[in-house]
Formats: structure tokens, C-alpha cells, sequence
């Protein structure tokens, strides 16, 4: 079948439109974080660039942004680590071994469901429930919220990978010897690299920019970089250079692991569609 060149056109039309959606508020973001206050609320083009915001940002004496990143990372590794090992095993209970019908079902349901949850519905009782544990302000509850909303995700994307891997594989390595747990671990998971990359991947991205949550349940010394960026907008004065910086800075590292395991992720999303 061969398209017409404005059917090409339109096609290329929307794909610039689109990409210029997405790239033009981060490179205008980037051009504020550039700019001292002056010149930004005089909206000042073209001016002369400063890295005076990042300086702030990064050193100034007020300024609590890298420990704010310590504990983003914190939360995040740890996080993301939890869901994968839970994640993983329970796909692979789910998806290999021999569970009622009815269970499969309600379970991966509820998974479902509450993965359509909005998050910030459950502040109030998380907020409650760890006030009166004192995991209230702690990294550790922060961690365990990130771990409850991060796991659904990781279970389906997890169990498409083991769907599709033929169940012969394992009944060879046992065959051969193996215990069920060796043919797991040296057979199956090394399988299952593209879908744990791509949850790991978005696992970690989601909790490393989580607001909701964290805005509810941390304080001053475990605030996270989502909420420390908020804060630059005070009662009398917004800092939009240095929350321009700052959201820059956090960007950073989402960027970088989404181009190094994009071919991951979109092979683990798409991991049996053609089936």
C-alpha cells in the first residue's frame, strides 16, 4: 500500500507537533534556570546566560537540594529494588506454578484496581496509620508507600516476560539436575532481563518523582527533590531561577536512564503483543 506524500505530511506534522510539545517547556524551563530574577520577570530576550541559579541551587548556604537528591535516591534505589524482587517472584508464582483460577483472578484484579487508584486517596490513612507507628517523617515509610504503588505495575509487566518463555526451558534444567530454584535463577531469570529493566527503569523514575505522597508524609530533613522544588514558591516570593535550576538538576538523572534503557522499556512493554 502506498501513501499518499500528504498522508506522509500530516503524519510528519503531528510527530514535530508533538515533539515540540514535549522538548518546548523543558528547553523554556532550562532558559529560566539560565536567567537571573530580574531578567525573568522582565522577560528578557535574548539575555546573557548565568549559572548563578545552579550555583544557589547546588551550594548556597539555605540550600538543602543535595541532601533533598540523597533522599529521592534513597527512596528510590531501595524501592525499586523491593519491587523488583517481590515483583518478580510473585510473577512468577502467578505465571508457572499451579494456583486456583479464582485466586489468580481476584488477586490480579485487585493488583489492577488498586493501580487505577489514585494515590494521593490513601494520604489520609497512610498519614494516620504511620503517625501512630512513627514511621511519620521517616525515609523508611516514604519507601514503603513507593514500594505499594510501584507494584502492580512491576507484577503485569513481569508476568508478560515469564508468558513468554517457553515452560519446556525449565522442565529441561530440571532434567539435568537443576533445582527448581537453580532453573530459576539461571535459566528463567537471565530471560527476563528486557522486563526487569524496563520496571526497574519506570519504578524507579515514578518514585523519583512522586509529589503527592511525599508532600503529606515527610518534613524538613526527608523531603524529597519534588517537594524541595515546590518550596521555591514561598508565601511572598516565588524563586522561579532557582526552581528552574532545581527541576532541571532532578531531571537529569530520569533522562539519562530512559535513553540508556529505552530499547529495554519498549521491549518490555510491548513483550507479547504480537501473541
Amino acid at each position: 500500500m502506498v501513501r499518499s506524500p500528504w498522508k506522509i505530511f500530516g503524519i510528519w506534522l503531528l510527530v514535530v507537533v508533538a515533539l515540540v510539545g514535549v522538548v518546548a517547556p523543558f528547553i523554556w524551563i532550562v532558559g529560566v534556570s539560565l536567567k537571573y530574577q530580574i531578567q525573568i520577570l522582565m522577560a528578557q530576550f535574548p539575555f546573557d546566560p548565568t549559572w548563578f541559579n545552579y550555583q544557589e541551587v547546588l551550594f548556597g548556604k539555605s540550600s538543602e537540594f543535595l541532601l533533598n537528591a540523597r533522599n529521592s535516591l534513597i527512596v528510590a534505589l531501595i524501592s525499586t529494588a523491593c519491587v523488583l524482587v517481590v515483583g518478580t517472584l510473585a510473577a512468577y508464582s502467578l505465571s508457572w506454578r499451579r494456583w486456583s483460577p479464582l485466586f489468580s483472578s481476584v488477586f490480579l484484579a485487585w493488583t489492577l484496581i488498586f493501580n487505577i487508584i489514585p494515590p494521593i486517596t490513601l494520604v489520609g490513612p497512610w498519614f494516620l496509620i504511620f503517625r501512630e507507628l512513627g514511621l511519620y517523617n521517616t525515609l523508611f515509610g516514604l519507601t514503603l508507600t513507593h514500594i505499594v504503588i510501584n507494584l502492580p505495575m512491576t507484577i503485569w509487566l513481569m508476568m508478560t516476560a515469564f508468558g513468554n518463555i517457553p515452560r519446556e526451558l525449565e522442565q529441561a534444567a530440571i532434567i539435568d539436575g537443576c533445582r527448581r530454584t537453580t532453573a530459576f535463577r539461571r535459566v528463567l531469570l537471565p530471560l527476563t532481563t528486557p522486563g526487569l529493566i524496563a520496571s526497574g527503569l519506570l519504578a524507579f523514575v515514578f518514585s523519583w518523582s512522586e509529589f503527592g505522597i511525599a508532600l503529606n508524609l515527610t518534613a524538613t530533613e526527608t523531603m524529597t527533590i519534588p517537594v524541595a522544588i515546590a518550596n521555591y514558591a514561598g508565601q511572598y516570593e516565588i524563586r522561579h531561577g532557582e526552581m528552574a535550576a532545581a527541576s532541571v538538576l532532578s531531571a537529569v538523572p530520569a533522562i539519562i536512564l530512559m535513553f540508556v534503557g529505552q530499547k529495554f522499556i519498549v521491549r518490555g512493554l510491548t513483550a507479547g503483543a504480537v501473541k
